[in-house]
């Protein structure tokens, strides 16, 4: 599978920056990984059979919610994209049920970056376009949020 904005380029526009959604997606999986390390541990030092089976059950519970979340933050992040060309601004969720937004560089009134405390410091945040009679459009967890603004709002 090629990436969508390949497919849909026009004659004579490019790719000015790509970004997708920040890895701190892999967050909640990673801290269940550790959760059924932590309980993985502790059935290693069970003293009695019930423990020992109770914490095993409990360790792979864990990887099983953890492999579940992995999988699914590596799809979300596989299957969205967030370009921008010379021409326009484009956004593609999904893989069989997919949702997109474009909007023409000339209809881009604002762009609004939000970004919490963890979020400046790993440099990722939430991104508001807002078009001149298009509506807004809400881009949440990218990475590089500020460095995708400033290819939008620069001509």
């Amino acid at each position: 599978m090629g990436r969508y904005i390949d497919d849909i380029l026009q004659p004579g526009e490019k790719v000015l920056y790509s970004t997708t959604i920040h890895w701190i997606v892999y967050l909640p999986a990673l801290l269940a990984w550790v959760v059924a390390v932590v309980f993985f541990a502790l059935q290693r030092g069970a003293v009695t059979d019930g423990l020992n089976i109770l914490w095993l059950a409990l360790s792979l519970v864990s990887m099983l919610i953890a492999l579940y979340w992995t999988v699914r933050a590596w799809f979300r992040r596989w299957t969205t994209e967030t370009d921008v060309t010379n021409f326009r601004v484009v956004h593609k969720e999904g893989f069989i049920q997919r949702r997109t937004f474009e909007m023409n560089l000339d209809k881009v009134e604002s762009v609004d970056v939000t970004q919490s405390i963890p979020g400046r410091l790993l440099n990722y945040g939430d991104v508001l376009i807002r078009g001149v009679g298009e509506g807004d459009k809400d881009i949440r967890m990218i990475g590089s949020p500020l460095q995708f603004r400033n290819h939008i709002t620069v001509r």
